[in-house]
């Protein structure tokens, strides 16, 4: 299916890694010019690489912490720059928080703007962009946002509060042609799960193939129709139809990519 974003360009935060990687390349294998954000400099060249082996018109790389003060605004203008313009974001980051309610007060304020905050400054630097352009706008949730459990509260109430600032978003910006929709992630083999597939293998005589899939129902409770973990690079096609106009007409949801988990 051709998505019609081969002369499209797209700023992809947290694009250097997982499901984020996955989302920039299936973005730059439809002709489009990606620009990704990433902490670690190395990988940020390495994604943009990969981006142009995919068939990216541009790629280029920017090394940021959107979570820091005046970060998100510097990344964005710098995109913008680069790119010429701006026709959608995506936004993977934020990943900590995985702790019990107890962790202290300056805990909760860098979980708070680690998984929510940066997500929302570099929404709020792009949308003039996004208004020219009537583009598009991605940001990430998480499954356990239905199901939270108390051992990770802290990282499923910021997600939480991501999922309703993207609905916000596309409310209140949608009848000046700017889209926005969150997607929900499960279980989905980045290098972390694979690393616990390894580890598993390793240690007990369940066999590397059914590992991660041991573990998912064995001792993390996971019920998922399909039965395995998802892969990053289905996350991405996702990532990209929905910056897409093929998805022209699909606004403020909440996607579920968790292959029927617990539904």
């Amino acid at each position: 299916m051709d998505l019609l974003i081969g002369d499209k360009a797209f700023l992809v935060v947290g694009g250097t890694s997982g499901m984020g990687l996955a989302g920039a390349v299936a973005i730059a294998g439809e002709g489009s010019a990606v620009a990704v954000v990433g902490r670690d400099g190395d990988r940020a060249n390495a994604a943009a690489a990969a981006a142009r082996d995919a068939g990216a018109s541009a790629a280029h790389c920017l090394v940021a912490d959107v979570a820091a003060e005046g970060a998100a605004a510097t990344v964005v203008a710098q995109a913008v720059d680069l790119l010429g313009g701006l026709d959608g974001v995506v936004v993977t980051t934020g990943l900590i928080g995985h702790e019990p309610i107890e962790i202290p007060d300056e805990r909760w304020v860098e979980v708070f703007r680690d998984v929510l905050l940066g997500t929302v400054r570099v929404v709020e630097a792009a949308l003039p962009a996004l208004v020219r352009s009537q583009g598009s706008i991605v940001t990430t949730a998480a499954y356990s946002i239905r199901a939270p459990e108390i051992a990770r509260l802290p990282y499923a109430s910021m997600k939480s509060a991501v999922a309703t600032f993207t609905k916000g978003i596309a409310k209140a910006y949608g009848r000046q042609g700017v889209r926005a929709n969150c997607i929900a992630p499960g279980a989905i083999e980045t290098a972390a799960l694979t690393a616990i597939r390894r580890h598993i293998a390793d240690t007990t005589a369940v066999p590397y193939e059914e590992a991660l899939e041991w573990v998912m129902v064995d001792e993390w409770g996971l019920d998922i129709a399909l039965g395995r973990p998802g892969r990053p690079e289905e996350v991405g096609a996702l990532i990209a139809f929905l910056v897409s106009p093929v998805a022209g007409y699909l606004t403020g949801a909440l996607v579920n990519i968790d292959g029927g988990t617990n539904f």
